[in-house]
Protein backbone atom coordinates (compact mmCIF):
# COMPACT_ATOMS: atom_id res chain seq x y z
CA UNK A 1 0.00 0.00 0.00
CA UNK A 2 1.40 3.45 -1.01
CA UNK A 3 1.78 5.19 2.06
CA UNK A 4 2.54 8.63 0.45
CA UNK A 5 -0.37 8.76 -1.23
CA UNK A 6 -4.67 8.02 -1.22
CA UNK A 7 -6.94 6.99 -4.15
CA UNK A 8 -10.56 8.92 -4.03
CA UNK A 9 -13.19 8.87 -6.99
CA UNK A 10 -15.41 11.91 -7.63
CA UNK A 11 -18.07 12.04 -10.57
CA UNK A 12 -15.27 11.93 -13.37
CA UNK A 13 -13.15 9.14 -11.79
CA UNK A 14 -10.33 8.12 -9.82
CA UNK A 15 -7.56 11.11 -8.40
CA UNK A 16 -4.62 10.39 -6.55
CA UNK A 17 -4.49 12.61 -3.44
CA UNK A 18 -1.28 13.31 -1.12
CA UNK A 19 -1.88 11.53 2.38
CA UNK A 20 -0.94 14.19 4.06
CA UNK A 21 -3.61 16.36 2.54
CA UNK A 22 -6.98 17.32 3.61
CA UNK A 23 -8.76 18.43 0.83
CA UNK A 24 -10.28 15.71 -2.05
CA UNK A 25 -10.20 15.02 -5.25
CA UNK A 26 -12.61 17.99 -6.72
CA UNK A 27 -9.69 20.41 -4.85
CA UNK A 28 -6.87 17.77 -6.97
CA UNK A 29 -8.25 18.23 -10.34
CA UNK A 30 -8.51 21.80 -9.28
CA UNK A 31 -4.92 22.63 -8.84
CA UNK A 32 -4.22 20.47 -11.71
CA UNK A 33 -6.09 22.56 -14.17
CA UNK A 34 -5.22 26.24 -12.91
CA UNK A 35 -1.81 26.72 -12.23
CA UNK A 36 -2.01 30.23 -12.70
CA UNK A 37 -0.62 32.77 -10.42
CA UNK A 38 0.84 30.03 -7.62
CA UNK A 39 -1.11 32.16 -5.25
CA UNK A 40 -3.31 30.60 -2.26
CA UNK A 41 -6.56 32.20 -1.54
CA UNK A 42 -6.84 34.96 0.73
CA UNK A 43 -7.33 34.28 4.18
CA UNK A 44 -10.90 36.24 4.80
CA UNK A 45 -12.32 33.92 1.78
CA UNK A 46 -11.31 30.94 3.66
CA UNK A 47 -12.73 32.32 6.71
CA UNK A 48 -15.63 33.34 5.29
CA UNK A 49 -16.25 29.98 3.74
CA UNK A 50 -15.73 28.39 7.19
CA UNK A 51 -17.99 30.41 8.91
CA UNK A 52 -20.64 29.29 6.41
CA UNK A 53 -19.98 25.47 6.37
CA UNK A 54 -20.15 25.95 10.27
CA UNK A 55 -23.39 27.91 10.63
CA UNK A 56 -24.83 25.98 8.05
CA UNK A 57 -24.08 22.42 9.80
CA UNK A 58 -25.88 24.28 12.66
CA UNK A 59 -29.05 25.07 11.35
CA UNK A 60 -29.65 21.58 9.23
CA UNK A 61 -29.05 20.32 13.07
CA UNK A 62 -31.94 22.91 14.18
CA UNK A 63 -34.04 21.80 11.25
CA UNK A 64 -33.43 17.94 12.13
CA UNK A 65 -31.80 17.37 8.56
CA UNK A 66 -27.82 16.78 9.37
CA UNK A 67 -27.07 13.89 12.10
CA UNK A 68 -26.35 15.48 15.17
CA UNK A 69 -22.41 13.48 15.52
CA UNK A 70 -22.11 14.62 11.97
CA UNK A 71 -22.92 18.08 12.45
CA UNK A 72 -21.02 18.26 15.91
CA UNK A 73 -17.72 16.99 13.29
CA UNK A 74 -17.94 19.35 10.83
CA UNK A 75 -18.62 22.60 13.81
CA UNK A 76 -15.61 20.85 15.58
CA UNK A 77 -13.38 21.10 12.39
CA UNK A 78 -14.85 25.04 11.65
CA UNK A 79 -13.79 25.84 14.78
CA UNK A 80 -9.92 24.15 14.40
CA UNK A 81 -9.77 26.31 11.13
CA UNK A 82 -11.03 29.04 12.66
CA UNK A 83 -8.26 29.20 15.53
CA UNK A 84 -5.54 28.67 12.79
CA UNK A 85 -5.20 25.38 12.04
CA UNK A 86 -5.29 23.46 8.34
CA UNK A 87 -5.13 26.73 6.56
CA UNK A 88 -2.63 25.35 4.29
CA UNK A 89 -5.28 23.00 2.99
CA UNK A 90 -6.73 25.89 0.86
CA UNK A 91 -4.56 25.40 -2.01
CA UNK A 92 -7.09 26.78 -5.09
CA UNK A 93 -5.42 29.35 -7.73
CA UNK A 94 -7.45 32.57 -6.59
CA UNK A 95 -7.83 32.32 -10.79
CA UNK A 96 -10.11 29.22 -11.17
CA UNK A 97 -13.51 28.50 -12.48
CA UNK A 98 -16.31 30.22 -12.67
CA UNK A 99 -18.39 30.89 -9.65
CA UNK A 100 -15.77 30.07 -7.15
CA UNK A 101 -16.83 26.03 -7.31
CA UNK A 102 -13.27 24.86 -6.75
CA UNK A 103 -12.62 26.60 -3.58
CA UNK A 104 -16.22 25.80 -2.15
CA UNK A 105 -15.20 22.30 -2.77
CA UNK A 106 -11.97 22.74 -1.33
CA UNK A 107 -13.98 24.23 1.95
CA UNK A 108 -16.25 21.08 1.95
CA UNK A 109 -13.53 18.21 1.16
CA UNK A 110 -11.06 19.59 4.32
CA UNK A 111 -13.91 19.89 6.58
CA UNK A 112 -15.14 16.51 5.58
CA UNK A 113 -12.16 14.94 6.17
CA UNK A 114 -11.20 16.63 9.51
CA UNK A 115 -14.21 15.77 10.17
CA UNK A 116 -13.97 11.93 9.17
CA UNK A 117 -11.14 12.32 11.89
CA UNK A 118 -13.48 13.20 14.47
CA UNK A 119 -15.82 10.84 14.34
CA UNK A 120 -12.73 7.73 14.37
CA UNK A 121 -12.42 7.03 10.53
CA UNK A 122 -9.91 7.59 7.92
CA UNK A 123 -9.49 10.53 5.46
CA UNK A 124 -11.60 9.79 1.90
CA UNK A 125 -14.12 7.78 4.06
CA UNK A 126 -16.93 9.96 3.36
CA UNK A 127 -19.55 6.78 4.11
CA UNK A 128 -18.95 8.47 7.66
CA UNK A 129 -18.92 12.16 6.30
CA UNK A 130 -19.42 13.76 2.73
CA UNK A 131 -18.72 16.71 1.10
CA UNK A 132 -21.53 17.39 -0.60
CA UNK A 133 -24.36 15.69 1.56
CA UNK A 134 -23.45 16.70 4.24
CA UNK A 135 -20.50 20.24 4.36
CA UNK A 136 -22.35 21.46 1.62
CA UNK A 137 -26.04 20.43 2.75
CA UNK A 138 -29.05 23.07 1.99
CA UNK A 139 -26.02 25.49 0.16
CA UNK A 140 -24.59 26.12 -3.26
CA UNK A 141 -21.29 27.51 -4.50
CA UNK A 142 -24.06 30.14 -5.84
CA UNK A 143 -25.31 31.83 -2.60
CA UNK A 144 -22.53 30.33 -0.56
CA UNK A 145 -19.67 32.77 -2.20
CA UNK A 146 -21.98 36.19 -2.89
CA UNK A 147 -22.09 35.67 1.40
CA UNK A 148 -18.32 34.99 1.58
CA UNK A 149 -17.80 38.29 -0.40
CA UNK A 150 -20.52 40.12 1.85
CA UNK A 151 -18.31 38.52 5.25
CA UNK A 152 -15.10 39.51 3.27
CA UNK A 153 -16.44 43.06 3.08
CA UNK A 154 -17.58 43.66 5.99
CA UNK A 155 -14.68 42.04 8.08
CA UNK A 156 -11.59 44.10 6.21
CA UNK A 157 -14.00 46.66 5.98
CA UNK A 158 -14.34 46.93 9.49
CA UNK A 159 -10.72 46.94 9.73
CA UNK A 160 -9.98 49.49 7.28
CA UNK A 161 -12.49 52.38 8.81
CA UNK A 162 -11.00 51.97 12.25
CA UNK A 163 -7.80 52.62 10.89
CA UNK A 164 -8.87 55.27 8.90
CA UNK A 165 -10.65 56.66 11.91
CA UNK A 166 -7.00 56.65 13.33
CA UNK A 167 -5.77 58.26 10.35
CA UNK A 168 -8.02 61.77 10.20
CA UNK A 169 -7.00 61.88 14.16
CA UNK A 170 -3.45 62.12 13.00
CA UNK A 171 -4.07 64.57 10.69
CA UNK A 172 -6.40 66.79 12.74
CA UNK A 173 -4.10 66.46 15.67
CA UNK A 174 -1.50 67.71 13.35
CA UNK A 175 -4.11 70.53 12.14
CA UNK A 176 -4.69 71.71 15.52
CA UNK A 177 -0.48 71.87 16.52
CA UNK A 178 0.23 73.87 13.03
CA UNK A 179 -3.00 76.11 13.35
CA UNK A 180 -0.72 79.49 14.09
CA UNK A 181 1.69 78.80 11.19
CA UNK A 182 1.23 80.73 8.16
CA UNK A 183 2.30 80.07 5.00
CA UNK A 184 1.59 80.68 0.99
CA UNK A 185 -1.00 78.93 -0.07
CA UNK A 186 -0.60 77.43 -3.67
CA UNK A 187 -2.90 76.81 -6.81
CA UNK A 188 -2.08 75.30 -9.84
CA UNK A 189 1.54 75.72 -8.24
CA UNK A 190 2.05 79.30 -8.39
CA UNK A 191 1.55 81.23 -5.62
CA UNK A 192 -1.83 81.69 -4.14
CA UNK A 193 -3.48 83.43 -1.14
CA UNK A 194 -1.72 82.86 2.23
CA UNK A 195 -3.41 79.69 4.04
CA UNK A 196 -2.59 78.57 7.26
CA UNK A 197 -0.34 75.00 7.51
CA UNK A 198 -2.67 73.45 10.06
CA UNK A 199 -5.61 74.16 7.57
CA UNK A 200 -4.74 72.11 5.10
CA UNK A 201 -4.02 69.26 7.42
CA UNK A 202 -7.13 69.84 9.01
CA UNK A 203 -8.52 69.74 5.42
CA UNK A 204 -6.81 66.53 5.11
CA UNK A 205 -8.71 64.58 7.92
CA UNK A 206 -12.16 65.91 7.17
CA UNK A 207 -11.09 64.35 3.35
CA UNK A 208 -10.62 60.95 5.04
CA UNK A 209 -13.92 60.93 7.49
CA UNK A 210 -15.90 61.78 4.68
CA UNK A 211 -14.72 58.55 3.19
CA UNK A 212 -14.37 56.81 5.81
CA UNK A 213 -18.73 57.31 6.00
CA UNK A 214 -18.75 56.23 2.46
CA UNK A 215 -17.12 52.69 3.36
CA UNK A 216 -19.44 52.76 6.32
CA UNK A 217 -22.35 53.61 4.19
CA UNK A 218 -21.55 51.38 1.72
CA UNK A 219 -21.16 48.19 3.92
CA UNK A 220 -24.43 47.84 5.36
CA UNK A 221 -26.53 46.45 2.26
CA UNK A 222 -23.66 43.55 3.16
CA UNK A 223 -25.51 42.66 6.15
CA UNK A 224 -28.03 41.07 4.24
CA UNK A 225 -27.30 37.65 2.89
CA UNK A 226 -28.19 35.12 0.18
CA UNK A 227 -27.99 31.58 2.10
CA UNK A 228 -30.99 29.53 1.03
CA UNK A 229 -31.20 30.54 -1.79
CA UNK A 230 -29.22 27.27 -3.25
CA UNK A 231 -28.56 26.99 -6.95
CA UNK A 232 -30.60 29.62 -8.70
CA UNK A 233 -31.88 31.63 -5.69
CA UNK A 234 -34.79 29.20 -5.28
CA UNK A 235 -34.33 27.44 -2.24
CA UNK A 236 -34.23 24.11 -3.56
CA UNK A 237 -32.96 21.50 -1.30
CA UNK A 238 -33.10 23.88 1.56
CA UNK A 239 -35.59 23.85 4.32
CA UNK A 240 -38.25 27.11 4.33
CA UNK A 241 -37.18 28.16 7.75
CA UNK A 242 -33.02 27.33 6.69
CA UNK A 243 -32.37 30.85 5.81
CA UNK A 244 -33.37 32.12 8.91
CA UNK A 245 -31.58 30.36 11.02
CA UNK A 246 -28.15 30.37 9.19
CA UNK A 247 -28.27 33.76 9.10
CA UNK A 248 -28.63 33.65 12.83
CA UNK A 249 -25.75 31.56 13.97
CA UNK A 250 -23.91 33.05 11.10
CA UNK A 251 -23.99 37.06 12.66
CA UNK A 252 -23.63 35.57 16.09
CA UNK A 253 -20.44 33.93 15.07
CA UNK A 254 -18.81 36.85 13.02
CA UNK A 255 -20.03 39.76 15.24
CA UNK A 256 -22.47 41.63 12.54
CA UNK A 257 -26.09 41.41 12.52
CA UNK A 258 -27.11 39.79 9.24
CA UNK A 259 -30.66 39.37 7.62
CA UNK A 260 -31.87 37.19 4.93
CA UNK A 261 -32.12 38.55 1.71
CA UNK A 262 -35.45 39.81 0.73
CA UNK A 263 -35.38 38.59 -2.80
CA UNK A 264 -33.24 35.76 -2.94
CA UNK A 265 -31.98 35.44 -6.30
CA UNK A 266 -31.26 39.43 -6.45
CA UNK A 267 -29.22 38.87 -4.00
CA UNK A 268 -27.33 36.04 -6.47
CA UNK A 269 -27.48 38.19 -9.49
CA UNK A 270 -26.30 40.92 -8.56
CA UNK A 271 -22.27 42.10 -7.44
CA UNK A 272 -24.02 45.66 -7.09
CA UNK A 273 -23.09 45.72 -2.92
CA UNK A 274 -19.44 44.73 -3.61
CA UNK A 275 -19.07 46.88 -6.60
CA UNK A 276 -20.54 49.74 -4.30
CA UNK A 277 -18.32 49.38 -1.39
CA UNK A 278 -15.42 48.80 -4.22
CA UNK A 279 -16.20 52.45 -5.67
CA UNK A 280 -15.89 54.12 -2.14
CA UNK A 281 -12.35 52.25 -1.73
CA UNK A 282 -11.90 54.28 -5.44
CA UNK A 283 -12.93 57.52 -3.92
CA UNK A 284 -10.60 57.14 -0.98
CA UNK A 285 -7.63 56.17 -2.96
CA UNK A 286 -7.68 59.02 -4.88
CA UNK A 287 -7.81 61.28 -2.37
CA UNK A 288 -5.03 59.55 -0.09
CA UNK A 289 -3.58 59.34 -3.40
CA UNK A 290 -3.58 63.33 -3.16
CA UNK A 291 -2.98 63.75 0.35
CA UNK A 292 0.72 61.89 -0.23
CA UNK A 293 1.17 64.07 -3.12
CA UNK A 294 0.59 66.97 -1.44
CA UNK A 295 2.92 65.96 1.13
CA UNK A 296 5.92 64.79 -0.75
CA UNK A 297 5.43 68.50 -2.14
CA UNK A 298 5.11 70.20 1.19
CA UNK A 299 8.69 68.10 2.18
CA UNK A 300 10.51 68.17 -0.76
CA UNK A 301 14.06 69.45 -0.81
CA UNK A 302 15.53 69.45 1.66
CA UNK A 303 17.47 72.39 0.45
CA UNK A 304 16.15 72.83 -3.11
CA UNK A 305 12.20 72.40 -2.80
CA UNK A 306 9.47 74.01 -0.74
CA UNK A 307 10.99 71.95 2.60
CA UNK A 308 7.45 73.87 4.37
CA UNK A 309 7.48 70.76 6.73
CA UNK A 310 9.76 67.46 7.02
CA UNK A 311 8.67 64.20 7.28
CA UNK A 312 10.20 61.39 9.74
CA UNK A 313 13.41 59.66 8.53
CA UNK A 314 12.64 56.03 8.03
CA UNK A 315 15.53 54.57 6.13
CA UNK A 316 18.51 55.58 3.72
CA UNK A 317 17.32 56.77 0.21
CA UNK A 318 19.72 56.11 -2.00
CA UNK A 319 22.18 53.31 -2.74
CA UNK A 320 24.67 56.08 -4.23
CA UNK A 321 24.03 59.36 -2.70
CA UNK A 322 25.12 59.87 0.74
CA UNK A 323 22.59 61.13 3.54
CA UNK A 324 19.69 61.30 1.28
CA UNK A 325 16.04 60.69 2.68
CA UNK A 326 13.21 59.85 0.86
CA UNK A 327 9.33 60.42 1.78
CA UNK A 328 9.07 56.41 1.80
CA UNK A 329 6.03 55.66 3.11
CA UNK A 330 3.68 58.95 1.27
CA UNK A 331 5.45 56.45 -1.87
CA UNK A 332 4.40 53.75 -0.83
CA UNK A 333 0.97 54.69 -0.21
CA UNK A 334 0.95 56.20 -3.69
CA UNK A 335 1.38 52.77 -4.96
CA UNK A 336 -1.36 51.16 -2.83
CA UNK A 337 -3.23 53.18 -4.17
CA UNK A 338 -2.65 52.68 -7.74
CA UNK A 339 -3.17 49.72 -7.19
CA UNK A 340 -6.39 49.78 -5.47
CA UNK A 341 -7.31 51.75 -8.66
CA UNK A 342 -6.75 48.70 -10.71
CA UNK A 343 -8.48 46.30 -8.22
CA UNK A 344 -11.72 48.76 -8.49
CA UNK A 345 -11.38 48.24 -12.24
CA UNK A 346 -10.94 44.54 -12.55
CA UNK A 347 -14.44 44.71 -9.87
CA UNK A 348 -16.39 47.02 -12.09
CA UNK A 349 -15.55 44.79 -14.98
CA UNK A 350 -16.02 41.77 -13.60
CA UNK A 351 -19.56 42.57 -11.42
CA UNK A 352 -20.65 43.59 -15.09
CA UNK A 353 -19.80 40.08 -16.80
CA UNK A 354 -22.61 38.25 -15.31
CA UNK A 355 -25.47 36.31 -17.05
CA UNK A 356 -28.54 35.51 -15.80
CA UNK A 357 -29.26 33.60 -12.50
CA UNK A 358 -25.47 34.03 -11.61
CA UNK A 359 -22.11 36.30 -11.74
CA UNK A 360 -18.96 33.26 -12.71
CA UNK A 361 -16.37 36.07 -12.24
CA UNK A 362 -16.67 35.90 -8.66
CA UNK A 363 -13.75 34.54 -7.53
CA UNK A 364 -11.67 37.47 -9.12
CA UNK A 365 -14.22 39.79 -7.36
CA UNK A 366 -13.60 37.61 -3.76
CA UNK A 367 -9.58 37.96 -4.67
CA UNK A 368 -9.20 41.88 -5.61
CA UNK A 369 -11.79 42.99 -3.16
CA UNK A 370 -10.59 41.44 -0.20
CA UNK A 371 -6.90 41.95 -1.21
CA UNK A 372 -7.94 45.76 -1.93
CA UNK A 373 -9.12 45.96 1.69
CA UNK A 374 -6.39 44.93 3.22
CA UNK A 375 -3.54 46.50 1.56
CA UNK A 376 -5.33 50.12 2.26
CA UNK A 377 -6.04 49.24 5.84
CA UNK A 378 -2.12 48.13 6.06
CA UNK A 379 -0.94 51.30 4.46
CA UNK A 380 -2.94 54.16 6.04
CA UNK A 381 -1.97 52.63 9.71
CA UNK A 382 1.92 52.60 8.51
CA UNK A 383 1.23 55.86 6.51
CA UNK A 384 -0.77 57.66 9.97
CA UNK A 385 2.16 55.58 12.22
CA UNK A 386 5.20 56.46 10.46
CA UNK A 387 4.76 59.54 8.99
CA UNK A 388 2.03 61.71 9.86
CA UNK A 389 2.53 61.47 13.94
CA UNK A 390 6.55 62.68 12.92
CA UNK A 391 5.58 65.50 10.56
CA UNK A 392 7.41 68.77 11.88
CA UNK A 393 6.82 71.93 10.36
CA UNK A 394 9.88 74.35 9.39
CA UNK A 395 8.22 77.83 10.57
CA UNK A 396 11.17 79.47 9.19
CA UNK A 397 10.62 78.26 5.61
CA UNK A 398 7.10 78.29 5.62
CA UNK A 399 7.31 82.73 6.24
CA UNK A 400 10.05 82.78 3.73
CA UNK A 401 7.97 81.88 0.86
CA UNK A 402 4.93 83.77 2.51
CA UNK A 403 7.04 86.93 2.86
CA UNK A 404 8.27 86.21 -1.82
CA UNK A 405 4.65 85.07 -2.64
CA UNK A 406 3.09 87.38 -5.71
CA UNK A 407 -0.17 86.62 -4.42
CA UNK A 408 -0.51 88.49 -1.17
CA UNK A 409 -1.37 91.85 -3.56
CA UNK A 410 -5.24 89.76 -3.88
CA UNK A 411 -5.69 91.32 -0.16
CA UNK A 412 -5.29 94.87 -2.14
CA UNK A 413 -7.69 94.72 -4.53
CA UNK A 414 -11.03 95.88 -2.83
CA UNK A 415 -9.64 99.17 -1.73
CA UNK A 416 -7.54 99.94 -5.01
CA UNK A 417 -9.20 97.42 -7.37
CA UNK A 418 -8.19 94.41 -9.51
CA UNK A 419 -6.17 96.31 -12.53
CA UNK A 420 -4.28 98.12 -9.79
CA UNK A 421 -3.63 95.47 -8.03
CA UNK A 422 -2.47 93.60 -11.17
CA UNK A 423 -0.35 96.66 -12.41
CA UNK A 424 1.48 96.45 -8.40
CA UNK A 425 2.24 92.40 -8.67
CA UNK A 426 3.74 92.99 -12.44
CA UNK A 427 6.09 95.32 -11.12
CA UNK A 428 6.87 93.93 -7.94
CA UNK A 429 8.13 91.14 -10.03
CA UNK A 430 10.13 92.57 -12.32
CA UNK A 431 11.71 95.16 -9.97
CA UNK A 432 11.61 92.65 -6.51
CA UNK A 433 10.34 95.69 -4.64
CA UNK A 434 7.89 94.70 -2.20
CA UNK A 435 4.12 95.21 -3.02
CA UNK A 436 3.68 97.34 0.31
CA UNK A 437 6.93 99.61 -0.64
CA UNK A 438 5.33 100.38 -3.94
CA UNK A 439 2.14 101.16 -2.85
CA UNK A 440 3.76 103.95 -0.19
CA UNK A 441 5.83 105.22 -2.78
CA UNK A 442 3.05 105.65 -5.41
CA UNK A 443 0.61 106.62 -2.92
CA UNK A 444 -2.08 104.34 -2.93
CA UNK A 445 -2.49 103.44 0.42
CA UNK A 446 -0.55 104.93 3.83
CA UNK A 447 1.94 102.32 5.52
CA UNK A 448 -0.93 102.49 8.45
CA UNK A 449 -3.47 101.26 5.93
CA UNK A 450 -1.14 98.48 4.60
CA UNK A 451 -0.38 97.06 7.64
CA UNK A 452 -3.96 96.09 8.70
CA UNK A 453 -4.30 95.10 4.90
CA UNK A 454 -1.74 92.79 4.51
CA UNK A 455 -1.81 90.88 7.76
CA UNK A 456 -1.88 87.51 6.59
CA UNK A 457 -3.63 85.98 9.53
CA UNK A 458 -6.37 87.97 8.30
CA UNK A 459 -6.44 86.66 5.01
CA UNK A 460 -6.56 83.11 5.82
CA UNK A 461 -10.40 83.80 7.57
CA UNK A 462 -13.51 85.30 6.16
CA UNK A 463 -13.62 88.97 5.59
CA UNK A 464 -12.65 92.38 3.31
CA UNK A 465 -8.93 93.13 4.29
CA UNK A 466 -8.89 96.40 5.92
CA UNK A 467 -12.79 96.71 6.06
CA UNK A 468 -14.54 98.14 9.38
CA UNK A 469 -14.92 94.31 11.66
CA UNK A 470 -12.91 92.21 8.82
CA UNK A 471 -11.12 89.41 10.32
Amino acid sequence: MNTEARIERDALGVMTIPASAYWGPQTARAVENFPISGQRPHPAFVRAMVQIKRAAALANMDLGRLPREIGRAIVASADEVLAGKLVDQWVVDPYQAGAGTSHNMNTNEVLANRAIEHLGGQRGDYTRVHPNDHVNMAQSTNDTVPTALRLIGLELGQELVTTLDGLAGDLLAKGEAFDDILKAGRTHLQDAVPIRLGQEFTAYGHTVERDTTRIRVAMEPLHEIGLGGTAVGTGLNADPAYGERVALHLGRAVGFTLRPATDLPQAMQSMGDIVGLSGTCRTLAVDLNKISNDLRLLASGPRTGLGEIRLPAVQPGSSIMPGKVNPVLAEMLNMVCYQVLGFDLTIAAAAEAGQLELNVMMPVIAHNVAWMLTILAHASSAFATKLVRGIEADRERCRYWLERSAALSTALAPTIGYDEAARLTKEMLATGVGIAELAVQQGLLTPAQLEVILDPRAMTSPGIPGASGSA
